[in-house]
């Protein structure tokens, strides 16, 4: 069972995004801030992440140049309500694998997903 790190500062929109994986049958679990992201994920290796970016203590970008010193290959994809060009080339930039703007619906987020685990649509 793949494993997702949920990293949003909102606790209604973690356990949102934390329900919709589980129930797609994947193993959730979510951080408030890119300081526990980052404690999470280096302790127990994830096989995807999806990271807000305005959070507190550490922001998603930093968290994801922090996490990218020390793993290449972990897709993350940015879930966000910044929608500004400049905001995607930073995500890109720090090392992001997607940039989706919030809100998104359940099953374009999971196609997402899958298309980076090379899932093929079950529908």
């Amino acid at each position: 069972m793949r494993k997702i790190l949920v990293v949003d500062d909102s606790p209604v929109v973690r356990s949102f995004h934390i329900n919709i994986l589980k129930t797609s049958g994947f193993k959730a679990d979510g951080a408030e801030d890119g300081v526990e992201a980052l404690e999470k994920s280096l302790s127990s290796p994830y096989d995807l992440i999806l990271c807000d970016i305005n959070m507190p203590n550490m922001d998603g970008l930093t968290f994801i140049r922090k996490y990218r010193e020390v793993e290449e290959h972990t897709p993350i994809i940015i879930l966000t309500t910044q929608e500004e060009v400049v905001n995607k080339q930073k995500g890109f930039a720090a090392g992001a694998n997607l940039y989706i703007t919030k809100p998104v619906a359940p099953k374009s987020l999971l196609l997402h997903i899958q298309l980076l685990f090379g899932i093929e649509n079950q529908e």
